[in-house]
């Protein structure tokens, strides 16, 4: 009997095996500051293509997106787990259920970007991680504790006030946080990776995203085809889409949880910067509490991981 390395290993012996590499902690970081960035960025982006209604910048975004997600899986030979996914009748379901949550999700968020409400994308997304608490507590039958429990009354309110400064209710931005955190529990209940997942998901989006695009071709005419720069943005939109999730999912397996936490309020915190810096829209008293208080609740909750964090290492260094 020998080991890996070849060298003989003594009958009953565990055979030596290579370590595990150790985590680029660098490499994770930059590819946060980039999936995080890029996703902050997609208001400016999308603000580029004023001249394109939001259904079709979905489309398009959505047929380029299966593309280059198809070229990076045949590149890395993971077509199998796209063909696994597809095989299994439930994961089909479910990912169709994320899909049509997905396409809500990017569908709202460029309409509102057409709309000037990023500021409303910007508290949907920062609401989001407590919205993705009381979708575990509805679903999963998690309980939370204290502190957690204050974090969601603190945001619930910021909501209401948030109401009051704008007239109405935020549906922006609610629908921007459950349709996303819909997403993220389908997803986390079946085994696809996050690329195979994606081009599953652009793959069932795909019919109607041609036949929309087809659609305004025979009644209107390639009326977006004929500016360059609309042209190349709605190529890219796929790529960049991909791109972000790509990024995301290698700083998943480089860097810690928490600190994966952390990054999230970076895209929210780019697109309020954008709305108010660079987008010039209005910010009246009473929508800056309201973000001021969903700051605190996010403050509040992120305290609170902390503690357990320290709590579950000292317990197994205890053990």
């Amino acid at each position: 009997m020998t080991s890996i390395e070849g060298a003989p290993v003594a009958r009953g012996a565990t055979p030596v095996r290579p370590a595990a590499p150790e985590p680029n902690v660098r490499a994770g970081v930059f590819a946060a500051l980039g999936a995080y960035g890029m996703w902050g960025g997609f208001p400016l982006f999308f603000k580029l293509l004023e001249g394109v209604d939001s259904a079709s910048i979905v489309a398009h975004r959505t047929v380029f997106a299966l593309i280059f997600v198809g070229i990076v899986l045949g590149f890395r030979k993971r077509f199998t787990e796209v063909f696994a996914a597809l095989r299994d009748r439930r994961t089909v379901l479910v990912m169709a259920a994320s899909t049509v949550l997905l396409a809500i999700n990017w569908l709202v968020f460029v309409w509102a970007v057409e709309t000037a409400q990023v500021l409303q994308i910007s508290f949907g997304y920062f609401i989001n991680p407590l919205v993705s608490i009381a979708i575990g507590m509805v679903f999963l039958g998690e309980r939370q504790n204290r502190m957690q429990t204050l974090a969601i009354a603190i945001a619930i309110v910021a909501v209401i006030v948030q109401s009051f400064g704008l007239g109405m209710i935020p549906y922006v931005a609610l629908t921007l946080a459950c349709s996303f955190g819909l997403y993220g529990y389908c997803r986390k209940t079946v085994s696809v990776g996050s690329a195979p997942g994606l081009f599953v998901e652009t793959l069932l989006m795909t019919p109607v995203a041609l036949a929309y695009i087809g659609w305004v071709l025979v009644s209107s005419g390639p009326v977006y085809y004929g500016n360059p720069l609309d042209v190349g943005a709605l190529v890219i939109s796929g790529p960049l889409t991909a791109m972000a999730l790509i990024f995301f999912a290698y700083a998943a397996r480089q860097l810690r949880l928490t600190t994966i936490g952390m990054f999230q309020y970076l895209a929210p915190s780019l697109h309020f910067l954008s709305a108010v810096f660079i987008l010039g829209e209005p910010l009246n008293p009473i929508s800056l509490l309201s973000f001021v208080l969903i700051w605190c609740s996010l403050g509040v909750f992120t305290w609170d991981s902390w503690q357990q964090r320290r709590k579950r290492i000292a317990t197994r260094a205890v053990g």
